[in-house]
């Protein structure tokens, strides 16, 4: 059990989780945070609350952020927008299919020039490989720094510039999805789902993540529960299985008697479906 804040390095950006250690930072409030690249600074967007979960493993909070760690923070934003800026420009003078994504600048250490020690990553979508020898060199000349291009898949350009998905929340691959398992259109077919692109796939174009996430529970029922068209028999009297309601864990039956349909537990109509084939039949 321990305390546990959340900070995001961008307004309306990705959350990350951290033990506030003796701090007790308020809303809005600029904190630092460990990074591999040095200490960043962060908004606090939740204040420290109590968990029950182990919070031994998250990193803490370095201190409040002060006057010298804002206005660096300033000049890396600053850098930020410069290369976003050069790196477009110089994309459509090389006529190159891509599409920048999004930019991570780590200024030069004080020890160190600072056209030296100076590093910028463009993160880039694109249809297929490029090569781009040619404007990795014109870009280093004009942002006078180090700077690699890193090519993103369409999930990975999703969880990097965020959104919110169908369901009206913040995109799962950027808030807690942290590995992209397979996600097959078998999926949907179980589920029942229309197989209509635009319904069952993501802000990154791909299947939606979440087909995953109750796939299981469709394959459980699927494995007990007797088949659309099957005889059973029910408290009302004997009827046949015309649908079913995973999310209820039940079972629509047609009566025999007067037509009408009832729901029905799965477990109960698939003891009633043992009784009903161990039943002897008429000579």
């Amino acid at each position: 059990m321990g305390q546990l804040c959340a900070v995001s390095f961008n307004r309306y950006g990705r959350l990350f989780y951290l033990d506030p250690g003796d701090l007790r930072p308020v809303v809005g409030e600029l904190v630092l945070v460990p990074t591999d690249d040095g200490p960043e600074v962060a908004e606090c967007v939740w204040a420290p609350e109590w968990t029950e979960e182990d919070t031994s493993g998250f990193p803490r909070l370095l201190g409040r952020a002060g006057p010298d760690d804002v206005r660096r923070d300033e000049q890396i934003r600053r850098a930020k927008a410069d290369a976003k800026v050069a790196a477009k420009r110089l994309i459509r003078e090389h006529d190159l299919p891509m599409k920048v994504v999004a930019v991570d600048h780590v200024p030069a250490t004080s020890s160190a020039p600072p056209s030296s020690g100076a590093r910028t990553t463009i993160y880039f979508t694109a249809p297929r490989r490029v090569d781009f020898r040619a404007l990795v060199r014109d870009l280093g000349a004009t942002l006078r720094c180090r700077v690699e291009l890193r090519q993103l898949s369409a999930r990975d350009s999703a969880r990097v510039q965020g959104g919110i998905g169908s369901c009206g929340r913040d995109l799962c691959c950027a808030t807690f999805l942290t590995d992209f398992e397979p996600v097959t259109i078998r999926m949907a077919k179980d589920q029942e789902l229309p197989l209509n692109p635009m319904r069952i796939s993501g802000a990154c174009g791909r299947l939606m993540c979440c087909l995953k996430y109750e796939h299981p529970l469709y394959q459980r029922f699927q494995a007990s529960a007797p088949s659309v068209g099957e005889r059973v028999t029910t408290a009302d009297g004997p009827g046949r299985v015309v649908g079913h309601s995973v999310p209820r864990d039940a079972v629509m039956v047609r009566l025999d008697a007067d037509g009408s349909r009832c729901s029905c537990s799965r477990a109960s109509v698939c003891g009633s479906r043992q009784a009903y084939e161990s039943r002897p039949t008429a000579s």
